[in-house]
């Protein structure tokens, strides 16, 4: 008796730390394959959002695209890895110059793990004296690490200046960051470093370099679905056209 109960608890302790609770401040699922969507949550304007982010286990170690926007998870993201997958986190790209993207370059950084970001933002972080990417990547890289090829892409403005998305041309995956707004969003969110004529260019962009994808992870809110980028179109140009009626 006393073993299996042993045994029950470790399971608990496992299923939370896997971000399985509801109530948990680290979420994580499983994508496909070796790809995981994980969630962090903040108070925004008094309302509590959670954000994604996304994860890729290699044999060259576990690949970061954005940091936790909850600071108090940045170690606990690294111990639930280690743990169920038995690899280190090795690299850590931020999408944009946000907190909920690149809130952890200074302590992923400390810990060894490479960090990346586009000079767009590195420049936008030295403007506000806040921490910066160790290395500076062109705006369209391709990275191979251990059994995984993907492609950071800037498409040009959008919901920041500075917004990439990253595709796996194999897997089809998308991770679009706050670029891409989840299929649930009623509208833009945040618009407070937006060029939203912009970003309607630049989705098209995004649409004829990276067709057909299967997954698509957007920056916040739940779902993976590929029809979210469409939707996030849709939401641009109501957007637009509602503008231009208030003109």
């Amino acid at each position: 008796m006393r073993k299996l109960a042993l045994i029950i608890l470790f399971l608990v302790i496992v299923l939370n730390s896997f971000g399985q609770s509801k109530n948990s401040p680290l979420q994580i699922s499983h994508l496909t394959g070796d790809f995981y969507v994980y969630k962090t949550f903040s108070n925004y304007k008094g309302v509590k959002i959670s954000a994604n982010a996304m994860y890729v286990v290699t044999n060259k170690g576990v690949i970061l695209f954005d940091a936790p926007w909850d600071k108090t998870q940045f170690q606990p993201l690294l111990d639930s890895i280690k743990l169920k997958h038995n690899k280190e986190v090795v690299m850590l790209f931020g999408t944009h110059s946000h907190e909920d993207r690149a809130g952890g370059f200074d302590f992923y950084k400390k810990k060894g793990i490479k960090t990346y970001s586009i000079k767009l933002t590195d420049d936008i972080l030295k403007k506000n004296n806040e921490p910066r990417s160790e290395f500076i990547i062109p705006n369209d890289s391709i990275f191979t690490v251990g059994q995984y090829k993907f492609e950071v892409y800037y498409p040009g403005k959008g919901h920041a200046p500075d917004n990439i998305v990253v595709w796996f041309a194999k897997e089809k995956i998308l991770y679009g960051g706050c670029f891409v707004k989840s299929i649930e969003a009623i509208n833009l969110g945040n618009l407070g470093d937006a060029d939203v004529k912009e970003w309607k260019k630049s989705i098209a962009k995004v649409e004829a370099k990276f067709q057909k994808p299967k997954y698509i992870i957007p920056g916040h809110d739940g779902g993976n679905t590929n029809k979210s980028l469409n939707h996030t179109l849709k939401l641009v140009n109501a957007y637009l056209a509602k503008s231009s009626e208030e003109k």
